[in-house]
């Protein structure tokens, strides 16, 4: 294990309905690696496709993302046995970069939203937040955060949608939501 950066890592939770939540997280990355902090991205239900973060990751030192999804809109429960194996390997890399205690930060990127989908058991992460090494600073995203979640963490904040491009029309965007 490397000597820590932070004495006492905190718990983040972004979520909400609105835009920003992953943004928020990759800031809070970006900002951390420009310190000399060594970063671990895992994303749930995200993957299956080329998107912006993959490519950024390639020249950002100090960031390591792995993606663990079809890239396919869930909505079917219960969900697919491939989303719920892909979530259960993504959550097995996250119980072992955060016990390793290597990394200063680990982001659970809609992590949230698979507790949700019951891709994930709720207690698990519960006990994966409560035993994590004390100097790794932990951040959860996702729309639909349960309230354990919520009380345990040292900052939640929720994004909420006020107006988005979608109502009227607008795709997705390369290099801007994607």
């Amino acid at each position: 294990m490397v000597k820590p950066k932070l004495e006492k890592g905190l718990v983040h939770v972004y979520t909400g309905n609105g835009k920003g939540k992953t943004s928020a997280a990759f800031g809070l990355a970006l900002r951390a690696i420009g310190n000399g902090f060594k970063v671990f991205v895992i994303q749930f239900i995200k993957g299956g496709f080329d998107y912006g973060e993959l490519q950024a990751v390639k020249f950002l030192p100090n960031l390591e993302l792995r993606a663990f999804g079809r890239g396919k809109f869930i909505s079917k429960m219960p969900p697919d046995k491939r989303d719920v194996r892909l979530a259960r390997e993504g959550f097995e890399l996250a119980k072992r970069v955060i016990e390793s205690g290597d990394f200063d930060i680990v982001i659970l990127d809609e992590i949230n939203v698979a507790i949700h989908l019951k891709l994930i058991k709720l207690d698990e992460v519960l006990n994966l937040i409560l035993n994590k090494p004390k100097h790794v600073e932990l951040v959860l995203t996702g729309r639909n955060a349960p309230a354990e979640i919520a009380d345990v963490a040292d900052l939640v904040t929720e994004m909420k949608e006020v107006k988005h491009p979608y109502a009227s029309g607008v795709q997705p965007r390369k290099g801007i939501e994607y």
